[in-house]
Parts: C-alpha cells; sequence; structure tokens
C-alpha cells in the first residue's frame, strides 16, 4: 500500500522535533539525563537513581545499553558546536561511567553515585546558558 505526499507530511508533524535549534536539544537532553539518573526514588533514603543504576544491574548487555544513551548526550552536544574539549569531557564520563560500571557488584555501587549524565547535563547547561540564553529554564 503506498502512502500518499500528505500522509507523509502529517505523520513527519507528528514526530518529535530533532531539529538542532537549542531549546529542543535542551529539552531533549534534560528528558535524557532524568531518565538515565533520577528516574525513581528509592523509598526510605529518597535517592534518585535511573535507568543507568538499574540497566546497568545486567551484566554487559546493560552497560552497552548505558553506555549508548549516554553517548547519545554527547551527540546532541557535537549538534550545538560544543568544542572538542568539552565533547572530550564528555565522552571521557560516559567512558568512565561504562569502565567502571562494567566491574561486577563494585559497578553497580559506582553507577548508583557516579552520574555521568548529570556531568554532561551540566556541560550542557553552561555551554547553553553562555551561547544562547534564550533556552534557560526555571528549575521547579
Amino acid at each position: 500500500m503506498a502512502i500518499s505526499e500528505e500522509q507523509l507530511k502529517r505523520l513527519a508533524e507528528q514526530l518529535p522535533d530533532v531539529s538542532r535549534d537549542p531549546q529542543a536539544v535542551r529539552t531533549r537532553v534534560e528528558a535524557m539525563e532524568k531518565i538515565l539518573e533520577r528516574a525513581f526514588i528509592i523509598p526510605g533514603i529518597n535517592k534518585p537513581i535511573g535507568l543507568d543504576s538499574l540497566v546497568g544491574l545486567i551484566p554487559v548487555v546493560g552497560d552497552i545499553a548505558t553506555a549508548i544513551m549516554g553517548a547519545y548526550i554527547v551527540w546532541e552536544a557535537r549538534n550545538l558546536g560544543m568544542s572538542k574539549w568539552q565533547l572530550t569531557r564528555m565522552a571521557t564520563n560516559v567512558g568512565i561511567d561504562t569502565a567502571l560500571g562494567a566491574i561486577p557488584l563494585a559497578g553497580d555501587v559506582f553507577d548508583f553515585l557516579w552520574r555521568s549524565n548529570s556531568r554532561n547535563l551540566k556541560i550542557i547547561t553552561k555551554h547553553l546558558d553562555k551561547h544562547h540564553p534564550g533556552t534557560r529554564t526555571l528549575d521547579g
């Protein structure tokens, strides 16, 4: 069954914005960081955790999956035109998280404590606040 050009246009309009617009990038990166680092609260200690800690419990596959999601944030930073130094710092954060997170048991504790995606969000936010101040949002 063929899709008409009009149907294709309507479908494209329903897809999420994947532009390089700084505000859209900020929104996507903040959402990804929240999913990876702060999606759930541990009852009793009120400590936020995310998919990075939970999926990281699955040996090898979990660490690879969270590394790919962390690399997505670095890719978005590249789309913003951030400096090679900033991108290297961000990639290093993801690399440390992946390498040390892969160690059985100790790596799971490390994933709980080392929040590479939150660190990378801070780097991106600092860049956006300096170069695109109109994208600032109020923290609630």
